[in-house]
């Protein structure tokens, strides 16, 4: 054999070296529980929460960063203000999984994002409500009419609200909505600028107690206002050990929270500066679980996105359980 030839041999072996390498490094990177970031030899897998919310309860009791780093992940959490930002940051990549509400999955996968939901909890509709002051005059669903409402577009208040005109036989545009943050909607209560104000805990255990508020109605078979745990479809389907892991690790902390209210009214009294009465009066009016989605919940926010088509509040079917990844 030539020189030239040897020469030649040994290049092209060279280069089906590098290609070999390439792919077998993609195939790595690609397989579940893979991720470009690491630190410390662990895959970085980042969640997005609320204040109080389930992750938040997990993050201060501290047990699950311990379990997600002994299976190689290093959990971070980031807190944002409400679903739509949770929403948003989930679409552009900045977090992996997000803990939100029921409406704010149905509004994005109506707007085209490619949400896939992983986990789900049991029911705060105790928490959830429609509150008017005391010395109102409002008494029943019916004197709404013609009142101004407090909601955040977006968010499980919307819906709610949209449930409770239903209830009372309302039309849509017999209301004044007023789409403000919860925040905001909590001083334009305390000054009067609004009649009602559609919310939930622990805005409503807040207002009952110190805002002379009281509870026209609850969520109680209108909106079940639950927890759910949400990805990207395509970081869903690749990361299916990982969604299993936190669906598990949460439920492992949901059952404390649900079995150790005086110890969690502490916690969460402390973390949320608020008084100790008003987180337990939030605390006991629920119970604290997660676990992966399944039929009947999905049954749920079907009827939600069907409601929501139905009223003009998005503008787009769709279908839900497409959007499951992790049935349990």
């Amino acid at each position: 054999m030539s020189r030239t030839k040897r020469t030649f041999l040994k290049w092209l072996v060279g280069i089906v070296l590098v290609l070999w390498v390439g792919v077998a490094f993609y195939g790595y990177q690609q397989t579940d529980g893979a991720k470009s970031s690491h630190t410390n030899g662990l895959t970085t897998v980042t969640v997005g929460y609320q204040k109080g919310d389930p992750f938040d309860i997990a993050k201060q009791r501290g047990k699950l960063v311990k379990k997600m780093k002994a299976k190689g992940y290093r959990l971070v959490l980031k807190q944002f203000q409400d679903g739509n930002a949770l929403m948003q940051a989930l679409k552009s990549g900045s977090i992996d999984y997000a803990r939100a509400g029921d409406t704010p999955p149905v509004t994005a996968q109506s707007a085209g994002t490619k949400l896939a939901y992983v986990g789900v909890g049991s029911t705060k509709a105790k928490g959830s409500g429609i509150l008017v002051k005391k010395n109102s005059g409002i008494n029943s669903l019916k004197d709404l009419k013609g009142k101004k409402i407090a909601y955040t577009k977006g968010t499980s208040s919307q819906y709610l609200l949209l449930q409770l005109l239903v209830k009372a036989g309302l039309e849509v545009h017999d209301v004044d909505w007023v789409n403000m943050d919860q925040s905001a909607a909590s001083v334009a209560f305390a000054k009067g600028k609004i009649d009602a104000w559609v919310t939930w805990d622990p805005y409503t255990a807040q207002a009952e107690l110190t805002q002379n508020a009281k509870a026209l109605s609850n969520g109680v078979g209108m909106s079940n206002n639950r927890d759910y745990i949400l990805s990207m479809q395509t970081y869903a389907k690749s990361h299916k050990t990982v969604s299993k892991y936190l669906v598990d690790y949460l439920e492992d902390d949901m059952h404390w929270a649900d079995t150790h209210h005086k110890q969690l009214t502490t916690m969460l009294s402390k973390s949320l500066k608020l008084k100790r009465s008003v987180v337990k009066k939030m605390v006991d009016r629920r119970r604290y679980s997660i676990r992966g989605m399944y039929n009947s919940v999905i049954k749920e926010q079907q009827e939600m996105a069907d409601n929501f088509y139905k009223n003009g509040i998005t503008t787009k079917k769709i279908n839900v359980k497409s959007a499951v990844t992790y049935l349990k």
